[in-house]
């Protein structure tokens, strides 16, 4: 299977308000060549934690056959999700969190567990905003993309 290493990040400005996403995906092929391809996609109104769920799902959705993948990401939300294997409780409780409350996003999350089921993915955290090329450049598409033009509305954000 293709190791891809998918970079992704996620912005808002005002939690809620307009809002991106930016991915950045990287796979070697068999003669060592370095494959990069940028996502990002804006929104009009949104929050940072569905945008740190958009980029993930943008990458695994664009990818066209399984892969092993190593998601990057400045998201404790995202990555402790499955770290700290959260989702099982979640499904578990009938997506409710600790707290009995219905848990926040739930729509992004049946869409991401979707997008991985080809795939063999790990996720790993990274210090936001603290000089990680990739993660920086995952920020820059995300910001351009929730200032720029061609925000899209979050169909499944609710106010």
């Amino acid at each position: 299977m293709t190791n891809v290493t998918l970079y992704s990040d996620g912005s808002s400005r005002g939690n809620p308000g307009p809002g991106g996403f930016g991915t950045v995906l990287h796979f070697t092929d068999s003669t060592g060549k370095l494959h990069v391809k940028e996502l990002s996609q804006g929104y009009d109104t949104t929050t940072n934690n569905r945008m740190e769920l958009m980029g993930v799902i943008a990458g695994l959705e664009a990818l066209k056959r399984p892969c092993t993948i190593e998601v990057v990401t400045d998201s404790q939300y995202v990555a402790n999700a499955f770290n700290k294997n959260w989702i099982a409780g979640w499904q578990k409780r009938g997506w409710k969190n600790a707290k009995k409350e219905p848990v926040k996003n739930k729509d992004l999350w049946l869409r991401l567990i979707e997008a991985k089921k080809p795939h063999q993915v790990t996720f790993t955290w990274v210090k936001g905003h603290a000089g990680h090329p990739e993660n920086e450049r995952c920020d820059e598409l995300a910001t351009k993309a929730a200032d720029g033009r061609g925000r899209i509305k979050d169909v499944g954000f609710e106010a």
